[in-house]
């Protein structure tokens, strides 16, 4: 099964991410997007880490996404992405790769009907605000919501968290 689950902040997004990885019984793959680049994103990366089990294996990963998805595909393996916006940040803020995110995106797009795993993909929804009045903020957004829309339509699967929430948008059994 693949999976987006989308929500705000403090959403609840990861903890049921984290929930439905579990229940899947699968060996869990976490792969983190973020980059410890100050100390309060310190802290939140040392918070999720003590909230996961620890025989998860973990794969740091802030901008190769599809390759990681890739060299990780197994049927028994259940991959968990936390976090989809802080990958697409990481690419606008990336020198190599900011002219590159469509094709990274598409890749991505692309990769996930041929991927075997579980996948679960946690990010956060920004189209619900005010357009914003920066150049590469608007960009953040329209990256992000072309991202979620691909996406969306290629997973089994699409929860919106709402205050802890899960609203189940999308559900396909095959």
């Amino acid at each position: 099964m693949k999976q987006l689950i989308l929500g705000g902040a403090r959403s609840g997004k990861s903890h049921h991410a984290e929930m439905c990885a579990k229940e899947s019984e699968l060996e869990v793959v976490y792969v983190a997007t973020a980059q410890a680049l100050d100390h309060e994103m310190q802290q939140r990366i040392q918070h999720h880490q003590q909230q996961r089990p620890g025989h998860w294996r973990l794969i740091e990963e802030p901008l190769n996404l599809a390759s990681v998805l890739k060299e990780n595909d197994n049927a028994s393996t259940c991959i968990l992405v936390d976090c989809l916006t802080l990958w697409v940040s990481n690419l606008i803020c990336s020198e190599d790769h900011k002219n590159n995110i469509e094709k990274s995106i598409k890749e991505l797009t692309a990769l996930l009907p041929t991927l075997k795993s579980n996948i679960i993909f946690v990010s956060n929804e920004v189209s619900m605000g005010i357009i914003p009045l920066g150049e590469i903020n608007r960009q953040f957004v329209d990256e992000t919501g072309r991202l979620h829309q691909g996406l969306a339509a290629a997973c089994d699967k699409v929860t919106l968290m709402v205050a802890g929430i899960p609203s189940i948008i999308k559900n396909q059994h095959y």
